[in-house]
């Protein structure tokens, strides 16, 4: 959003966030060691403190109380953004524990809110956003990149792989004929390599599927699977400083030990890449067909929650979100008002999508499975269309040499 509309991008830390937290009821504490009240007493707090179970909660209660007094709104679908609406300017903050990012297209309203927040609290002002939550943030007059290349070499470099030789894609299509199924003696530097995977993938789409397959296993991984993460360490080391309309898909009967299907979707602002998912589905579907309505389903809730997101930020949906399929069955279901044996036990996806369309949310249109987006999220794929979906998705290496 800041991107396509051009505002302001600033960051700010509070100083000692916890610390401001008011408490609503009495909490004690035993005394500092080296501090003598006497037998049989203890502290009374006054303030919250690091360490208390409520002073997280404390402190954003007392930072939304400030913020609500200069006339900021919470979001409903996001309680952590703020937002406000003048006659001349627009002004949002997004908020997470101590860091707080604020946009809008008036630098002056920016600065007083900083001011407001310098008085009330403290702050450390860090001018242009730059870094936040480990991720990099490089803009310029082609739009706003995000970035974890640090964290990327981060991890070759704890496991080794600095120097291995790159993969072409995250996971191989087929399992090798020689993968071994002997179970690892030691498990804690497979779960802590998936865990720093899991993290990492929230600006590296292209590697979410590898990433969720392999966190399937963290209970009793494999030889085999250990290899599928080195394989998506030896990727990485080719592309480590990757950077970030509605498709959705679904691999049926995608899980070989579940028989369940996976889900995959993707969703952009204008180009630019801003909410997908994969996941497995809570049930096995009994056809193609039912996996794909599922996906659907799924997607339809999260295009509806970002309309109500759109909304909070002042920017509206008028028109319904185009939402792909490659499943002809899937949209004829969709399109088709009447229900019979086979569709009975998914009927409340079945109402929702229609509901959706009629209410002009959501228009369904046929795509070619080439053309699906959607599929890197739920499938293996070859190297050609790996890189094509790539492209797509607005990926790019930004500190490769043009």
């Amino acid at each position: 959003m800041a991107a396509s509309k051009k505002w302001f991008l600033q960051q700010l830390d509070v100083n000692n966030a916890f610390l401001n937290g008011d408490l609503d009821e009495e909490v004690y504490m035993l005394p500092h060691p080296g501090f003598d009240l006497g037998m049989n007493k203890v502290c009374k707090l006054q303030k919250s403190l690091y360490g208390l179970k409520q002073a997280s909660r404390q402190w954003f209660s007392k930072l939304t109380s400030a913020l609500l007094s200069i006339g900021y709104v919470q979001s409903m679908a996001d309680y952590s953004l703020f937002v406000t609406k003048k006659a001349t300017s627009f002004t949002a903050l997004l908020i997470y524990v101590d860091d707080v990012i604020l946009t809008g297209d008036n630098m002056d309203e920016i600065n007083k809110v900083k001011a407001f927040l310098d008085t009330s609290f403290r702050i450390k002002d860090l001018g242009d956003l730059k870094y936040f939550l480990g991720l990099e943030v490089a803009r310029s007059s082609s739009g706003i990149h995000l970035s974890q290349r640090k964290y990327v070499l981060d991890i070759l470099s704890d496991f080794g792989f600095l120097e291995c030789k790159p993969a072409k894609t995250p996971i191989a299509t087929k399992l090798s004929k020689d993968a071994s199924h002997e179970y690892l003696s030691d498990v804690t530097a497979y779960r802590r390599l998936v865990g720093r995977l899991i993290y990492l993938q929230s600006s590296r789409p292209d590697i979410s599927f590898a990433v969720q397959q392999l966190s399937q296993h963290l209970d009793k991984p494999t030889l085999s699977h250990l290899q599928a993460a080195h394989r998506v360490l030896r990727y990485l080391k080719g592309s480590p400083g990757s950077v970030l309309k509605a498709f959705s898909d679904s691999d049926w009967e995608g899980c070989p030990d579940t028989r369940r299907s996976i889900t995959g979707y993707c969703m952009f602002y204008g180009e630019s890449l801003i909410s997908r998912k994969e996941n497995k589905q809570t049930t096995a579907s009994r056809s193609s067909t039912e996996a794909e309505y599922r996906a659907l389903a799924s997607t339809t809730c999260e295009i509806q929650w970002l309309h109500f997101l759109m909304t909070d930020l002042h920017q509206p949906v008028s028109r319904p979100t185009s939402l792909y399929c490659d499943n002809a069955s899937a949209l004829q279901l969709a399109a088709n008002p009447v229900f019979h044996e086979r569709t009975k036990h998914i009927e409340i996806d079945c109402h929702l999508i229609r509901e959706k369309t009629t209410q002009g949310v959501i228009k369904l249109l046929p795509c070619s499975s080439k053309d699906q987006l959607a599929d890197i999220f739920t499938k293996a794929l070859a190297a050609v269309p790996f890189e094509a979906n790539l492209v797509k998705l607005g990926m790019k290496n930004i500190h490769s040499p043009v």
